[in-house]
C-alpha cells in the first residue's frame, strides 16, 4: 500500500463536514437544518443526512421544535481526555487551595494546536461569575495563562502560531503587535510569571505561571483572577505571584515524581 509523503495533507471531507457542522451548532447555540446549511453555506440534503447520522449516533440532539444541539456525549469524550493529562490530575488539587487561600478565580490551562485550552477552573469565595469553563479554546495570547507557555517555546513555534491564526483584539488592552509580545514574553522568562491587565475581559487581572517538564517543556499554566480593584498594589504584584509560583512548582515537583 503506498503512503503519502509526509508533508502531503490528507483531509477527508465527510469528516471534516461532520466537524463543521457541530462547531456551527456550538456557534449558533443549537439551530435547524435550514439555519445550519446557511451558516455554513452548504445544502440542506448534506446538513440533514450528517445531523441525522450524529443524532443516532448520540453525539446530537434533536428537540422536539426540529432543532439540533450538542449532545452530553462529547462530555464523555472531553472528560476522558483530560483526565488522562498529567497536569489535571496533579493539579486539581493545587488549584482548589489556591482558590480557597485568595478567594479568586483558578484556573489550567494548555496549549493544544496553538490555541490555549481551559483545562480546569475552580471559583474561590470572593470570586466573580466569568465565561471560562473547562474545553473553551482561545487566541492564546490574549490571557496571561497563554503567555505564560509562550514563554517557554521556542521563538519559531510562537511565530508560526502568529502566523496561523493572527493576533486578534478582543479588549483594547489585548498585544496585537508581534514585536511587542516578544518583548512581554522575554519580561516573562525573566520575572517567572506573566499578568493579563484586562486583555481578553475588561476590568479583570491575572497572574499566571508555567508549568514544565524535566526537560523545561511546558505542560500548560496555572493562574488567579480577579477584578482589577482587588488585585492592584502589592497583591497583584507581589502576594499572588509568590503563591502561583509556589504553587506551579509544587505541581512540577509532583509531576515529575508520580
Amino acid at each position: 500500500m503506498d503512503h503519502p509523503r509526509p508533508d502531503a495533507e490528507v483531509r477527508v471531507g465527510s469528516i471534516e463536514t461532520t466537524f463543521e457542522l457541530v462547531t456551527a451548532l456550538k456557534e449558533l447555540g443549537g439551530g435547524g437544518v435550514s439555519e445550519v446549511a446557511a451558516h455554513l453555506g452548504i445544502p440542506k440534503t448534506t446538513v440533514y443526512d450528517h445531523l441525522e447520522t450524529l443524532s443516532e449516533l448520540e453525539y446530537v440532539v434533536r428537540t422536539e421544535d426540529e432543532t439540533y444541539e450538542i449532545g452530553p456525549r462529547f462530555l464523555d469524550l472531553g472528560g476522558y481526555a483530560r483526565k488522562q493529562m498529567k497536569i489535571y490530575q496533579v493539579g486539581k488539587p493545587e488549584i482548589r487551595d489556591l482558590a480557597v487561600n485568595t478567594g479568586e478565580h483558578t484556573n489550567i490551562m494548555i496549549e493544544e494546536h496553538g490555541r490555549g485550552v481551559y483545562l480546569y477552573k475552580f471559583k474561590g469565595e470572593d470570586a466573580v461569575q466569568l465565561d471560562t469553563y473547562a474545553g473553551l479554546h482561545l487566541p492564546i495570547q490574549t490571557t496571561a495563562l497563554g503567555k505564560s507557555i509562550l514563554s517557554r517555546l521556542p521563538r519559531k513555534r510562537v511565530d508560526s502560531i502568529i502566523d496561523r491564526y493572527g493576533m486578534p483584539a478582543i479588549t483594547e488592552n489585548t498585544i496585537t503587535d508581534r514585536a511587542e509580545l516578544h518583548d512581554e514574553l522575554e519580561t516573562i522568562r525573566e520575572r517567572g510569571y506573566a499578568t493579563d491587565e484586562g486583555e481578553r475581559v475588561e476590568g479583570m487581572r491575572c497572574v499566571a505561571a508555567s508549568i514544565t517538564d524535566s526537560e523545561d517543556d511546558p505542560l500548560g499554566a496555572i493562574s488567579v483572577s480577579g477584578p482589577k480593584n482587588r488585585i492592584q498594589g502589592d497583591r497583584f504584584h507581589e502576594e499572588i505571584p509568590s503563591k502561583v509560583l509556589r504553587a506551579a512548582n509544587v505541581i512540577e515537583v509532583n509531576i515529575t515524581f508520580s
